[in-house]
């Protein structure tokens, strides 16, 4: 077994064009590294519908140019067997490692196998990607970003000529074909050939921002803003100058790009401590609110001051400081964009993932507008027919679907600020707002039950044992109804999660589809008869919601 492994791992040696991961390999060849040899090829890294996402290094299952290579030759099979022979693939990136080398090797392939490849001018939001696919009629997109993983990944995001992101079966025939690639040998990668855009496909994007916004409305919310070492800042900028909102102070230690995340543990805007710095800023500069990107700017996350303490001793329900600035949840900031919309006379379809909170689904009933529930990720929000608004609660909103059919954290930020400024100029804030809007459809209080594992098979497991013995109640609410979603719905396909309805409550178990986790996804709804009624709606929610994430954990052995 040890000389069988050597030599897959000498073979692919002799393939790799890079000379960073050729020397990495190496030395693990040399110094007779069983366990991490076979850690590297003890298969391949999956192409599914969220593309490739990995740590990088040699390997196949690893992110690095050979395994990018082969995903770019089979994409190109794929688009020439559906009638692409001569088609558009635009491919975009962000500032990770790595990142640059991958698209350059992408535009390489698709020239080499007669397709037509255009590469964006320097690393830019996930955003502008899925816009310039649309604008220039390309058959397909490629992003290479890793989104808000850890430094040590990058990934591999594909769309096809609609521009949303592929669903099966899509995304199983093109991990047929990057499995049919023989040697790398055999894919041809001319040296010149494409095309790189200047700034036109930009300025087009920044252009088309300008529709999100009403015309004539209040531009006056002051921000603290952050690109959380990201590509969102330049873009953010020119955005927010275009639309005449004040400049908005950066996080200056966040504010360019760096691969390495120096100042976070994980640069993601949810993260315990990402947060910090943007408060701090914040306590300088007393700002209305404050922005977020996660790094590759499809995300938008929002924190507000709040100085109200609850009733159970705390401000707010999510990440807080000292100074009251206390990050608002993807579903708060869910509903606040969802009824600004409908507050401007907005009209098509209202749309969520399940894991979203239910409040969504009222806003529209009660607007009188079409709502769907589709399945996680916008991949699949972005189909929804005459979709007007989407979002999912993992800071993704999508609030102009005819320029941008993904999430999209440059022009959610602007719309979110639009909101606060007209909010600020009736002399009310976002938390004002939120406070209506629960008394209104009834306090939707929700939160996660997130598990990070080394081992994948700690998940399987809890997987296996709720299945073995679904809890029948929560927190003393009885368990109405348990659903294996592997078998779909009447709605849904079928997707490898775990739906609990309780009274007053919701229960969603899934695997993360891009990082090793098992999230638990938990809501409850409490009536609220009026404002006085919000300090004990939210204390009994927050009761409610911290035995159910207890009761949960015990259910599924983590």
């Amino acid at each position: 077994m040890r000389d069988d492994l050597i030599a897959r791992a000498t073979t692919w040696l002799t393939e790799d064009p890079d000379p960073d991961t050729r020397t990495e390999l190496a030395q693990l060849i040399e110094s007779g590294d069983v366990a991490e040899l076979e850690a590297r090829f003890s298969g391949t890294l999956q192409f599914g519908t969220a593309g490739l996402r990995g740590e990088l290094g040699a390997g196949p299952m690893r992110m690095n140019r050979m395994v990018v290579i082969r995903a770019a030759a089979g994409l190109a099979a794929y688009l020439k067997k559906h009638g692409n022979e001569n088609g558009l693939v635009v491919i975009g990136y962000d500032a990770r490692h790595k990142s640059q080398d991958f698209a350059r090797d992408t535009a390489a392939v698709m020239t080499g196998a007669g397709l037509r490849a255009a590469v964006l001018p320097r690393p830019l939001p996930t955003p502008v990607l899925a816009f310039a696919i649309r604008h220039l009629g390309a058959a397909a997109g490629v992003e290479v970003t890793a989104s808000h993983n850890p430094p040590r990944d990058n990934g591999y995001k594909v769309y096809l000529g609609d521009g949303s992101q592929i669903v099966p079966p899509a995304d199983a025939e093109i991990a047929a074909e990057i499995e049919a690639i023989g040697s790398l040998h055999d894919v041809p990668r001319p040296d010149t050939g494409w095309e790189t855009l200047d700034d036109t496909v930009l300025d087009a994007y920044l252009a088309r921002t300008d529709a999100v916004l009403a015309a004539g409305s209040p531009r006056t919310a002051r921000t603290v803003y952050t690109a959380m070492h990201g590509v969102g800042k330049d873009t953010l900028l020119a955005a927010f100058a275009r639309a005449g909102f004040p400049t908005p102070d950066l996080v200056a230690e966040q504010a360019d790009p760096d691969p390495d995340f120096p100042t976070v543990a994980f640069p993601n805007p949810e993260e315990p401590g990402a947060m910090d710095l943007a408060f701090a800023k914040a306590s300088e500069t007393d700002p209305d609110l404050i922005i977020a990107n996660d790094p590759d700017a499809d995300r938008c996350a929002v924190a507000v001051k709040d100085n109200r303490t609850r009733d159970n001793g705390t401000k707010g329900n999510g990440t807080k400081d000292d100074n009251g600035w206390r990050m608002l949840s993807g579903d708060e900031v869910g509903s606040l964009l969802a009824t600004h919309l409908v507050t401007r006379g907005a009209h098509g379809t209202f749309a969520e993932s399940i894991v979203s909170s239910s409040l969504l689904g009222r806003i529209a009933e009660k607007a009188g507008l079409p709502y769907e529930e589709t399945l996680t990720g916008f991949k699949w929000i972005a189909r929804v027919e005459g979709l007007r608004y989407g979002y999912e609660e993992a800071l993704g909103y999508c609030v102009d679907p005819e320029g941008v059919r993904d999430k999209d954290g440059i022009t959610a930020a602007l719309l979110i600020t639009e909101l606060a400024s007209g909010l600020k100029e009736q002399g009310r804030t976002l938390t004002d707002l939120l406070d209506d809007i629960a008394v209104e459809h009834g306090l939707h209080a929700t939160e996660q039950l997130s598990v990070r594992v080394e081992d994948l098979s700690v998940i399987a497991g809890a997987m296996e044992r709720l299945r073995a013995h679904p809890p029948t109640e929560l927190a003393g609410l009885p368990v109405t109804e348990a659903e294996d979603l592997t078998r779909g719905t009447d709605r849904l396909p079928p997707t490898d999660g775990l739906r609990y309805t309780l009274t007053g409550a919701r229960v969603i178990v899934r695997p993360s589809g891009t990082e090793p986790k098992l999230k638990c996804y938990l809501e409850v709804v409490i009536p609220v008869a009026g404002h006085a009624d919000l300090p004990a709606a939210r204390t009994k929610a927050t009761a409610l919601l911290t035995t159910i994430k207890q009761d949960l954990s015990a259910a599924a052995g983590i």
